[in-house]
């Protein structure tokens, strides 16, 4: 059987930065955390890491509210605090404005957030509380965008409720500038909506492309992370990274369901043009499968155009360059640890081209009865320069002078 994937890549050169047993709190003072673990306020075992971003000294960290118990939904660590290996969470901005149920200056439930080149952090609110079927909606869908030298919100758009339907569910969020911080555009793709919902940061309003694509594979909804076994059969779009941008001034977001082992793309200048929401379906385009087992709800593109992505069945972090085909021989393993990276929720990388890797047990914490075991760490963040990672893997594509290096079948680098 064709090995699609090199098991041998498991060299772990993703370096532990952090770790947690569980997620602690900056609460003001001792008693403000005695009182809200009184007022269950807050819950430990109930916090979940899902999301990460990094700008400059922030590391940026979300946590889902799904249960009781969450004071802050996004919090950050300062990186420049080597006094512990699990420093508490700190609100961003402050507590106020992580207030369950303000819909005019809380936030509510954060997943996935994305800052951009210019000094922008850009968070979605699903104004929820809860999940699956304990999920109320008790704010609007709201996108929020805060300055990140001043750490003071300069937007709010709350997103039409004719853009939101009953199943909607919004984890991912990538941001595209195109000639200036005026050109900006946000794409969020909805899981259990169906959809890919874009937002004009100049226009002030969004739309939603609906597509095939953007549902689930009936035959890849069968998940086995660390034993257990489960259906996500349900799972629509989900992890998408956005390519360089090529001399016609495009770029592609690349995409996936994550009940799903296979990719796809769209040109940004058709999702640009709302007047192309109904008439784009022959824009999108199939690419290849991954391989079995190659669910990923994560990824992130560079600006060599080198893709990362979380291989959530291989407890493993995946790449492509798209240099190459978009094919299963070109893809290859550049960190693996069946420990360490069970369920690797999040994969960023840094304007120094470092990768960070957040990983949270997710799906113990979901699927399994007993929970997690908060006597062992199950929280980490990792980080590896890219070139690191990349080193050995068929990934590693060469350049020299005007030539491009690729590697053929048998793989060998040719010119």
């Amino acid at each position: 059987m064709l090995q699609i994937f090199k098991t041998s890549q498991a060299t772990y050169k993703l370096q532990e930065r952090y770790s947690w047993n569980y997620m602690d709190y900056a609460f003001e003072t001792i008693n403000d955390k005695i009182r809200a673990q009184l007022m269950q306020q807050y819950i430990p075992e109930n916090n979940l890491p899902v999301g990460i971003e990094v700008w400059n000294d922030k590391l940026f960290i979300s946590v889902p509210r799904w249960r009781p118990g969450i004071p802050s939904t996004l919090n950050y660590i300062l990186l420049s605090d080597v006094n512990t290996k699990s420093p508490p969470l700190i609100p961003y901005p402050d507590w106020k404005q992580n207030e369950l149920g303000n819909c005019k200056t809380g936030m509510n439930t954060v997943y996935r957030i994305k800052a951009d080149e210019c000094n922008r952090l850009w968070v979605l609110d699903t104004g929820t509380y809860g999940i699956g079927n304990t999920t109320q909606q008790l704010c609007p869908y709201s996108i929020n965008v805060f300055n990140l030298r001043t750490d003071k919100r300069i937007r709010r758009f709350e997103i039409p409720q004719d853009l939101i339907n009953d199943g909607t569910f919004i984890a991912n969020t990538v941001v595209d500038i195109g000639k200036g911080c005026d050109d900006a555009f946000a794409y969020f793709s909805d899981e259990l909506g169906y959809g890919l919902i874009v937002y004009s940061w100049a226009e002030n309003r969004a739309w939603r492309f609906r597509h095939g694509y953007f549902f689930p594979d009936p035959l890849a909804g069968n998940f086995t992370i660390d034993g257990l076994n489960f259906n996500w059969d349900e799972e629509g779009i989900f992890g998408m990274s956005l390519s360089p941008r090529y001399v016609t001034g495009e770029r592609f977001l690349y995409f996936s369901p994550l009940a799903s082992n296979r990719e796809f793309a769209v040109s940004t200048n058709i999702l640009r043009n709302s007047s192309k929401v109904d008439n784009s379906y022959n824009d999108f385009i199939a690419l290849e499968s991954r391989a079995p087992n190659s669910h990923t709800t994560s990824r992130v593109m560079d600006d060599f155009g080198v893709q990362l992505f979380n291989l959530i069945d291989r407890n493993a972090i995946g790449c492509w360059n798209s240099l190459l085909p978009y094919h299963p021989q070109y893809h290859d393993i550049v960190d693996k640890d069946d420990v360490g990276l069970i369920f690797p929720s999040d994969v960023k990388v840094d304007v120094h081209r470092n990768v960070w890797v957040m990983s949270d047990r997710m799906s113990t914490f979901l699927q399994s009865p007993n929970g997690l075991n908060y006597n062992e760490v199950n929280f980490r963040v990792y980080m590896a320069p890219m070139n690191v990672l990349i080193r050995g893997t068929v990934c590693d594509v060469k350049l020299e002078g005007s030539h491009t290096y690729y590697v053929d079948e048998n793989n060998d680098f040719k010119k």
